[in-house]
């Protein structure tokens, strides 16, 4: 039947799916964006819009807010005593991403692509089999499937997520309450960020981490500097510790520690427990079988420019190998349907940049200090302190550096690393630069507004010649 019949059909409609469906209809294509929805089946944007991201982001700016107005106002010559209202905060949250899932499903009819409510599967080559809620199933054909199911969050054995006292990244964005003490595993991106927000409002955090450092991929000298940072705040880390196991009662929970390197177990004590140990890809029940595709043995699709082991089947965002961010899936997404419709799709895979929107925030993108070191390349590095930038001293946001590696022989840009105020807003700057290949006097010799904490990217890419002449 025409209206079952589709040049792209897409399952999943997080920031991979929902912005390969808007690029489709851009290019004129017949698409149709098969997604469940999230709240009851009311909303599209997937994780990243409903539970993760976003709502993330708007208990980070509240959480922050309230932290600020209790400690910092006073010293601004601003005296108010803040009191929490979680309700509201929830509240607000809550509006403001319903506000960015509507803002979706307009884009979906300003570019006449049909959503398909239910939860689809490949049924065959050019099929996609959709249950809908009432248990109904219906079959689209396509010339061109695309899976962009993103990811669900990882599990710990031992640790068993009830959503009360033992929570998943998604859990942590409704407590119910404040937690007099909150311990989180896994000291990611995800833990130190919902981290900070309980912390912020009153919370007691402790953080347990396998590893013998925080946020592992990232910069080792920016890692340090923010576990120091975050330690000064009142996060206590607790690096080297393997999690053995963890016990829920109606009141709190008893959580298992033991060193890795061997030793005595330890028992902590606490009123929630966050499992924050990374997120696996959601491939299962998605009919791969049906066209031959057989995922590895952590559920990724391996893939060749979007393209799977199975004619016209194409895959992109969580469900493929590379870091798990909103942004990467948005980039494959347009890359993806710009190669089906016969344009030509790329992906800078060098040049996609990783944020944390703890205080300070972190930034970077390309390649750190140890990856060059590792590869043998000879570089250069330039480094300039926020103390030293203008702006951020009179606003008191002075902590934190800004670091550029570029190439010993040809100055281009090789990676940039960044902690300090707005960092995550001013890192797309080095992304432009690397995506042009750019060298580091590229930037030291454009000119920078005053006073601005942008000179800071300025002043670093000075230093890589030695020629810093603000610090």
């Amino acid at each position: 039947m025409a209206e079952t019949t589709y040049d792209v059909v897409i399952i999943g409609g997080g920031p991979g799916g929902y912005n390969a469906a808007i690029r489709a209809g851009q290019l004129g294509l017949k698409v149709a964006c098969v997604d469940k929805g999230v709240n009851g089946g009311q909303a599209l944007g997937g994780t990243c819009l409903n539970v993760g991201c976003m709502p993330s982001k708007a208990l980070l700016h509240a959480s922050e807010l309230f932290e600020m107005a209790a400690k910092d106002f006073a010293g601004l010559g601003i005296q108010v005593t803040p009191k929490l209202d979680l309700v509201q905060m929830m509240q607000q949250k809550a509006e403001s991403v319903t506000a960015l899932t509507k803002g979706v499903e307009f884009l979906f009819k300003k570019n006449k692509v049909d959503w398909v409510k239910g939860a689809g599967k490949i049924a065959g080559t050019g099929k996609v089999e959709v249950t809908g809620a009432d248990g109904q199933a219906t079959t689209l054909s396509a010339k061109a499937i695309v899976i962009a199911t993103g990811s669900e969050p990882s599990m710990l054995p031992g640790v068993t997520v009830d959503q009360k006292r033992i929570v998943d990244s998604t859990g942590a964005l409704s407590l119910p309450e404040v937690p007099k003490s909150l311990i989180v595993i896994g000291a990611g991106i995800i833990g130190l960020e919902l981290g900070s927000v309980w912390r912020r409002l009153g919370a007691k955090v402790t953080v347990v981490e396998f590893l013998d450092r925080i946020i592992p991929g990232a910069d080792a000298e920016v890692a340090k500097t923010l576990q120091r940072s975050l330690t000064k705040q009142g996060m206590e880390f607790r690096l080297s510790s393997k999690v053995t196991g963890a016990k829920a009662s109606k009141t709190g929970v008893s959580l298992t520690v033991e060193p890795v390197a061997g030793g005595a177990a330890e028992t902590l004590q606490a009123d929630y427990l966050l499992a924050c140990v990374g997120r696996r890809p959601y491939t299962e029940g998605l009919g791969l079988e049906s066209v031959g595709i057989a995922p590895d043995k952590r559920g990724f699709i391996e893939t060749d420019h979007w393209r799977t082991s199975a004619e016209g089947v194409w895959a992109i965002g969580d469900v493929t190998l590379g870091p798990m961010l909103a942004h990467k899936a948005e980039e494959e997404a347009i890359a993806c349907i710009e190669t089906i419709a016969g344009h030509a799709g790329h992906v800078s895979y060098g040049v996609i940049p990783s944020v944390i929107y703890t205080w300070p925030e972190v930034a970077w993108v390309g390649k750190t200090e140890e990856e060059l070191k590792a590869e043998g390349r000879a570089y250069k590095a330039g480094k300039f302190p926020f103390t030293a930038n203008s702006r951020a001293k009179i606003n008191h946001e002075a902590e934190g550096f800004v670091k550029v590696l570029a190439d010993a022989a040809t100055d281009e840009v090789l990676g940039v690393h960044m902690i300090g105020p707005s960092v995550s807003e001013m890192v797309g700057e080095y992304c432009v630069a690397m995506e042009f290949r750019a060298a580091s006097e590229d930037v030291a010799r454009t000119c920078h507004p005053h006073p601005t904490r942008s000179e800071a990217l300025r002043q670093a890419a000075m230093g890589v010649e030695g020629w810093t002449m603000q610090a």
